[in-house]
């Protein structure tokens, strides 16, 4: 796998331009994320597999790596970063980033038994974060609906479909976390990125 470290994601984000504010939605994603990795470590599970830290840190400071150019040329932005990142040699990042917006595979089956992939931690993470500050999903929901909905009915109904398919996976996540949903808001705070010391 070739994944890039932190302070390379951070030079890509420099490097592509994107805008300030997409930076710190994709910086808050990243701790977000990586404190979910961090709960899953402490799980009492016994032998739950665990997601590649690395690339939950990679494929969510990258998730938004198209954004800037699509909000102008109107791509679709999980797609663009996808194929940006297998140009660039990263293609396990790629299929995070290509995930972020919608699961492909969404599996109950796997998660019951506290099995997560990278791609289910940064997408959760990312419908977590509005901008740059954690909020519940149902303010999320509302944000993405009235941002991204255009009073269009079937654009509607397949953003609820997604943020139920969420709230099962939040569900799924918080039953083998020691701590619950509503607790990442404050333990986000003092989280901080490793490789940035």
């Amino acid at each position: 796998m070739n994944i890039p470290s932190v302070r390379q994601c951070l030079q890509i984000m420099t490097d592509e331009e994107m805008l300030p504010n997409i930076r710190a939605h994709s910086l808050m994603v990243a701790r977000v994320a990586h404190l979910l990795f961090c709960e899953l470590k402490k799980s009492p599970l016994q032998d739950i597999p665990l997601p590649s830290e690395e690339l939950i840190l990679s494929g969510a400071l990258l998730h938004d790596i198209a954004k800037t150019p699509c909000l102008t040329k109107g791509c679709h932005h999980a797609k663009k970063g996808r194929d940006y990142c297998a140009q660039h040699g990263f293609e396990e990042v790629g299929e995070v980033v290509r995930e972020h917006v919608w699961l492909f595979d969404f599996s109950p089956e796997r998660y019951t038994s506290g099995h997560f992939f990278a791609k289910e931690l940064v997408y959760y993470a990312d419908k977590r974060v509005r901008h740059d500050t954690v909020v519940d999903l149902s303010a999320r929901k509302e944000y993405i609906l009235e941002r991204y909905g255009n009073n269009d009915p079937e654009r509607h109904r397949l953003i609820k479909e997604n943020f139920d398919n969420c709230e099962q996976l939040e569900t799924f996540l918080f039953a083998v976390l020691l701590v619950e949903a509503n607790d990442i808001q404050a333990l986000v705070e003092p989280h901080q990125l490793p490789g940035l010391e």
